[in-house]
């Protein structure tokens, strides 16, 4: 009788120190105006599209033919592309938005976020905004919406720009810790009330080749935006929904001139499926930077911009 009576203070101990970590690790869903005034200051607006108000930034002279619209990857926001969008914008529209269950636009009433979806809320964006084509650039999850939407409705995308994308099967050598955490699924209940912000300064370390370039201020913003109400269960519902390198089958069907990012210091998705895109799309030129990671364009913004300008200068 003795180890079960040890067996049951070991649980008893187990479950004091479960409920003192969750305890300490508790944090609310933050509400869209604890944060607007942090994280949506000008040019930043909100856009009624599909029972959401979506976040995004629209700048630039208006008459461009050949607007930018970039879209972000999953657990991010249209703050990954600041930095582009300040360099950019004298020359060219940009437009960046929060994709639905991410930043300030925050969960989809219909709970849908398979790549779809997606890409038919973009094609509805440009629509509302009355663009008739686009430059399209996407990073990650981003990127493989972007390259859908090339597919879908080729007549709507001028030029494809893909950073560190998503699309085929996936060969990821390091998982961010919040990733991994929220995959867990019988953690779900704990998962969607606590985040140490330990963890998310971890997880925004792993993404940039160099962790020392993950500032304190950015990993607050992951941190705080996460917290909007309903973006931790919709990332649950995104990692359940997708279904990664199903349609990789299609990528070879893109004629839309592409260039393709990526930082060779990628830990979740390896550097060959960029040149992997290259091989399957026909036009296409590949950059690849040594000393970045899976967001390269917020690691270091002079130096993706450089071939980015190149290509857009391209006829």
């Amino acid at each position: 009788m003795n180890w079960l009576k040890r067996l049951w203070w070991s649980a008893v101990l187990l479950g004091l120190l479960v409920a003192v970590g969750v305890y300490a690790t508790w944090q609310p869903d933050r509400q869209l105006g604890q944060l607007v005034g942090r994280w949506a200051p000008e040019p930043s607006t909100f856009l009624e599209l599909d029972g959401m108000q979506v976040h995004l930034r629209d700048t630039g002279p208006r008459d461009d033919p050949h607007p930018l619209l970039m879209l972000h990857g999953m657990s991010s926001s249209l703050h990954t592309f600041e930095d582009w969008q300040s360099a950019l914008q004298g020359q060219h529209r940009v437009i960046t938005v929060d994709l639905p269950g991410f930043g300030l636009t925050g969960p989809s009433p219909q709970g849908d976020y398979r790549i779809d979806a997606y890409t038919r809320f973009v094609l509805r964006l440009l629509d509302v905004l009355s663009l008739k084509r686009v430059v399209l650039i996407g990073n990650a999850l981003g990127g493989e919406i972007a390259w859908q939407t090339a597919v879908l409705a080729p007549e709507r995308v001028s030029k494809l720009v893909l950073i560190d994308a998503d699309g085929y099967q996936p060969s990821v050598q390091s998982m961010p810790l919040g990733f991994r955490f929220a995959s867990m699924r019988g953690l779900r209940w704990i998962a969607e009330r606590v985040m140490p912000h330990s963890l998310m300064a971890s997880s925004v370390r792993s993404v940039y080749g160099d962790p020392n370039k993950a500032t304190p201020d950015k990993i607050d913003r992951y941190f705080e935006l996460n917290l909007r109400v309903g973006n931790r269960r919709a990332l649950f519902q995104r990692m359940d929904q997708a279904q990664f390198g199903n349609s990789s089958v299609l990528i070879r069907r893109i004629q839309t001139p592409t260039l393709v990012l990526w930082g060779e210091r990628d830990r979740m998705i390896s550097s060959d499926q960029g040149a992997q895109f290259c091989h399957d799309i026909p036009h296409c030129k590949l950059v690849m930077f040594k000393d970045l990671g899976h967001i390269p364009q917020e690691e270091d913004p002079p130096a993706t911009l450089a071939p980015l300008r190149a290509f857009l200068a391209t006829p």
